[in-house]
């Protein structure tokens, strides 16, 4: 159960309505995850939906790369709502089952392409360490472009932010569905996931 609640259809001011029929009526097609808690601020959900839309469906970058870093960062986060919803369209874009599996799970994964180890190793070098390591922004630069790696950095900003509001509202999973993530714990406490390194990747974890 949510730590707060929800405005609904019935419950909204008028400046929350005009913002969710916007939700609603664009490419999302319904009010899920950190937008019921952002919807408290209308004009903070209006910009964040509009910046969400932007960074999942409005960038340079295939669907392919900005869904695996969203996956990456969902599963760093241990976001449920996060994973449960990109995990598929992870799958819909081509990532491997196996690799996503394997994410899930804490194991270092296998993908078919040169270009989603860089995925995965930027995803996970940015929030373990808060750098990326030249070799590897390099190997990005060179598949993406410069605009290609500010979005990609951009989505995994954006994702490490809606990963917070899931859990820190504790926002309960669409359609009720289970918990796909198991949370791993420290001294009693939740604790982030340790993303494995790819083997044999350049770049390491030093910059």
């Amino acid at each position: 159960m949510s730590r707060i609640p929800f405005p609904t259809p019935d419950t909204m001011t008028a400046a929350q309505r005009q913002v969710y029929d916007r939700i609603v009526s664009g490419p999302r097609g319904r009010l899920v995850g950190p937008l019921r808690a952002a919807l408290h601020n209308p004009d903070l959900a209006d910009r964040w939906q509009a910046l969400g839309a932007l960074l999942r469906f409005g960038t340079s970058l295939p669907p392919r790369v900005s869904e695996l870093a969203i996956v990456a960062t969902a599963r760093r986060w241990n976001s449920q709502i996060e994973w449960h919803i990109h995990a598929q369209a992870a799958a819909d874009a081509g990532i491997p089952v196996a690799a996503l599996e394997a994410i899930r799970d804490g194991r270092a994964p296998a993908f078919d392409t040169p270009a989603d180890g860089i995925v995965y190793e930027y995803a996970r070098q940015l929030q373990e360490t808060g750098q990326v390591a030249p070799t590897l922004y390099a190997q990005a630069i060179e598949h993406w472009g410069v605009a290609g790696v500010v979005e990609l950095t951009a989505v995994i900003g954006y994702y490490t932010m809606v990963s917070m509001t899931l859990n820190a509202h504790e926002i309960p999973m669409p359609d009720d569905a289970p918990d796909p993530l198991r949370v791993p714990m420290e001294a009693g406490q939740p604790a982030l996931t340790r993303l494995p390194r790819l083997p044999g990747q350049a770049g390491g974890d030093r910059p």
